[in-house]
């Protein structure tokens, strides 16, 4: 199968749509977004020039509630990846009891190549183009090239376009404008209670039990920090210039100091430099994928020594790899699960945007794991029921939850 996350998202349905018999009427209707818009937007460069950039919206499905989440900011982005992006959040959603529709955005542009005030034109466009009804029916959230700031600047041009305050408008802002606390921590919180829960389910102590992580941006070293203080030996960590081991285990927090004082793992004093290249074939128990889509294919699944894979990047797992390394043993924790933790504090922001009742930290932290630790053992259950991956459990449960609704709704 060619490698593109719309036909790899598409393969997942189908494969849920045959184990549970799904009736042909609503796998169409999954099969392609509710809504999908493309526009573009001008801005106005600092050389006085103006140059159009594209955007894209999709609306998967919102029988299960509003749509929601991410806008995505990269030169490459295409449409198919939007698409796909939209299914995965409705699949997400509904793995984690959340009452929302899967909803992604994106613009087709390179952040580092913009100037501040470009970039905060370019995001206060797409808003202005986009035009969110708010939310009660799509909220925009961030994702790869936009963050907090982004985010502010969004809910401000809603808010001045509105005329009124809306903080659950937009979603993964600054607390100081009606953000949830622990929203930065929040996916890779989920992707390490997940990663304990599974451990202990397969005998691993924490103390004899070696990760190796790829990927130490905003996922892999909160989840790495939370590991590493639980007592999990993290032998083997990369980013994207290189990596660093240690056979007896890194002092993740020492690494996190070493990473923002000079950008990168590598020159680590409490490791040694390590091949990137070969951190998933690393000699571990657990593996964490925590950057990019389709980095473990059939090519590198004979070699990948790790009894459990936890993937905290979406998509990091061909269909192809992933049929390779079940016939091995391998358990793994899809994508759909593991990373939802974001998704999780996601709603929890929404929540309290309307409700004017914010949360502690500690609130934050506690309802998240037991939202997604249920997420966790309901895949695992459908899983065992049907006789089938976890993934494959994940995705039946999800599309059980989203088919029901639509019958309900008398959509078909």
């Amino acid at each position: 199968m060619k490698n593109n996350v719309w036909e790899e998202a598409l393969f997942n349905l189908s494969q849920a749509a045959e184990a549970m018999e799904l009736e042909p009427e609503l796998l169409e209707r999954l099969s392609t977004p509710m809504r999908f818009t493309e526009f573009t937007i001008p801005v106005r460069m600092d050389d006085g020039s103006k140059k159009i950039f594209t955007a894209y919206r999709s609306w998967h499905q919102d029988a299960t509630g509003p749509t929601k989440d991410g806008t995505r900011v990269r030169p490459g982005l295409t449409p198919e990846e939007i698409k796909a992006l939209s299914l995965f959040m409705s699949v997400k959603h509904a793995v984690a009891g959340i009452p929302a529709g899967g909803g992604k955005g994106g613009i087709k542009a390179d952040p580092s190549k913009l100037s501040d005030g470009e970039y905060e034109r370019l995001i206060r466009g797409f808003i202005r183009k986009l035009s969110p009804k708010g939310a009660f029916v799509d909220i925009p959230g961030a994702d790869i090239g936009t963050g907090t700031q982004a985010m502010a600047w969004m809910l401000d041009e809603y808010e001045q376009i509105t005329g009124f305050h809306s903080p659950a408008a937009i979603n993964d802002k600054p607390a100081a404008l009606g953000g949830s606390l622990g929203g930065f921590e929040a996916t890779g919180w989920g992707v390490a209670a997940c990663t304990m829960e599974a451990a202990k389910e397969l005998g691993m102590a924490p103390e004899k039990t070696r990760i190796a992580v790829q990927g130490f941006g905003q996922v892999g070293s909160i989840a790495s920090k939370k590991l590493f203080d639980s007592d999990f030996k993290i032998v083997a960590i990369s980013d994207i210039y290189g990596a660093v081991e240690n056979p007896d285990g890194l002092d993740v927090g020492k690494l996190m100091d070493h990473m923002e004082k000079t950008g990168s793992v590598k020159g680590f004093g409490g490791g040694r430099e390590y091949d990137g290249g070969k951190i998933l074939e690393t000699d571990c128990d657990i593996l964490i994928p925590a950057a990019v889509q389709d980095v473990i294919t059939e090519e590198n699944a004979p070699r990948i020594r790790a009894k459990l894979i936890v993937e905290a990047a979406n998509a990091p797992t061909t269909p192809g790899a992933d049929d390779l390394l079940s016939s091995k043993g391998v358990v793994i924790i899809p994508d759909v699960v593991a990373n939802s933790g974001g998704a999780i504090v996601c709603d929890f922001e929404r929540t309290q945007g309307l409700s004017n009742d914010y949360w502690t930290l500690d609130k934050v932290e506690e309802r998240l794991n037991i939202r997604i630790l249920r997420a966790y053992a309901e895949a695992r259950e459908k899983a065992r029921e049907k006789n089938v991956s976890m993934r494959l459990g994940a995705w039946i449960n999800a599309i059980g939850k989203i088919r029901s609704a639509m019958l309900l709704r008398g959509w078909c």
